[in-house]
This record gives structure tokens, sequence and C-alpha cells, in this order.
């Protein structure tokens, strides 16, 4: 069991509930933000007695940071800070509008953002830490274009993490900044995003298979425990990515014929 203090952000649903749950059945003292304070709240109960909820809109700077003073206000200090909000829209580049651009962005790489501007300098001051931003393997590898801005800001997401290790790595060794990257995970954002169907299992990405929540999750949980810089939930990913990166239009070409042919 522990007493690590870790918020979670977009807590309500997916890959932040079944985290929290976990996490909670561990022992980690948790506060749990989302918008939607009915959902968070059962979230919360199925997560243990020492859960916090927090009312939060993640596109605001001043709600990210209300958050932050909540969790040290509540526990004296933070641990573990989990950047996981976000949603998408099924929509090509020549489809966007410019609120879809905004909308998006907001959510998925001001927010990050917005999180990582609030916890770093609390754990800069305690000299430890760990900040984890759940990504997309979209945001490495943008194989489905009609997913085009929520690829584009998923890749601002890894960057930015990327830029904050790097920063900080020589000057503060105790504080751990990770990337995670799922694949096709089965939860209410497919439905959320208006995407037709979800991907089957051996379908156009080979051998990626859809992850529940609970799988993402549970890796989630191992990272914290073991922090690494990068986390493919599927280790099919890193080699995908890989072939991607080596040859970027073969890549392309392969996976449009593959996609043409059903």
């Amino acid at each position: 069991m522990t007493n690590e203090v870790t918020v979670i952000t977009g807590a309500s649903s997916g890959i932040g509930a079944a985290l929290a749950k976990q996490l909670g059945s561990k022992g980690h003292q948790l506060v749990l933000a989302a918008r939607r304070e009915k959902e968070l709240e059962e979230v919360a109960k199925q997560a243990g007695k020492r859960a916090l909820v927090v009312v939060t809109d993640v596109t605001r700077r001043g709600d990210v940071e209300r958050l932050r003073s909540r969790a040290l206000q509540e526990y004296g200090h933070v641990d573990v800070w989990v950047n996981n909000a976000g949603r998408g829209i099924t929509k090509s580049v020549m489809d966007l509008t410019d609120e879809d651009f905004d909308e998006i962005t907001a959510v998925v790489l001001k927010s990050v953002l917005y999180g990582m501007q609030a916890i770093i300098p609390h754990f800069q001051e305690r000299g430890r830490g760990h900040l984890i931003n759940v990504s997309s393997f979209l945001g490495r590898v943008p194989l489905v274009s009609h997913r085009s801005i929520y690829s584009a800001a998923k890749s601002g997401v890894n960057v930015l993490t990327a830029n904050a290790r790097m920063g900080l790595k020589t000057k503060y060794p105790g504080i751990h900044i990770s990337l995670v990257m799922p694949g096709t995970v089965d939860t209410d954002f497919h439905k959320v995003a208006r995407t037709p169907q979800v991907p089957r299992a051996g379908t156009m990405l080979g051998p990626l298979i859809v992850e529940s929540a609970e799988e993402v999750a549970s890796k989630i949980s191992s990272l914290i425990e073991h922090p690494v810089a990068e986390l493919y939930t599927n280790p099919a990913m890193a080699e995908l990515a890989s072939r991607c990166y080596r040859d970027v239009a073969k890549f392309e070409e392969n996976m449009a014929r593959r996609t043409a042919s059903g």
C-alpha cells in the first residue's frame, strides 16, 4: 500500500476513471478532476475513501491552478500529476473550422500546458515528483486522416513533454516526466468523436489490438511505480512507429493500400 498523493484530470470516465479505481485500491490519496460532477462523484465512491473531487474545466488556467491549490490544501503535497483530459472529433484537415481547431487544441494541448505549469514548480520545490501526460499513438504516427486536429494536438503534447523532461533532467533528477501513448482504447471517446466504428483487432494495424481502459490504466499504474520517459501501451506500436519513420512515404502508401482494400 502507498500514501502517494495523485491528481488525475479527465477522471470522470474512461482511462482516468479506471486509473482512479486502480490507484485507490493501492492506497493512493486521490484528487479527481473533470467537468461532470455527478460522474466524478461516482468514480470517487468506487476509488475509495481518500478521493477528493474537484470540478475542473482544464481549458481554463484558473481552474487548473485551483485544482493544484485544493490538492495542496488537502494533502500538503502532490507526488503524481496525470494530465489525462481530452476529446476528439472526426474531421479531415480540409473540413476543420476555426471552432474545431480552437476547441480541440484547448482541451488536448493547452490543458496539458496548464497542468505542467501548475504542478512542476511544486515538484521543483520538493526536488521530486512525477508528471504523466497521456497522449496517443496518433500523436507519434498520424495514420488516421479523420483524426487530423486531434493527432496534431497530441503531437504537440509529445513535444511539450519531451522539452520539459530535457529542461529538468540535469538540475532536477528526482522529477520524472513521462509520456503515455495508447492506441485504440474502447471508451466513450469514440462516441464523443462520432467515430463510426472502433477498429477490430487485426485490421489495418496488423498486431495492434483494441485495449480496454482498465488495461491502459494498469500500465500507467505500473509506470508510476517504475518511471520511464515514454510508454507505448501496446508494445507493437513501437515497431510500427519505427517502420513509419524509416520511410514515411512508403509507410503512408502501404497504409492507404490496406485501407482501400478493406
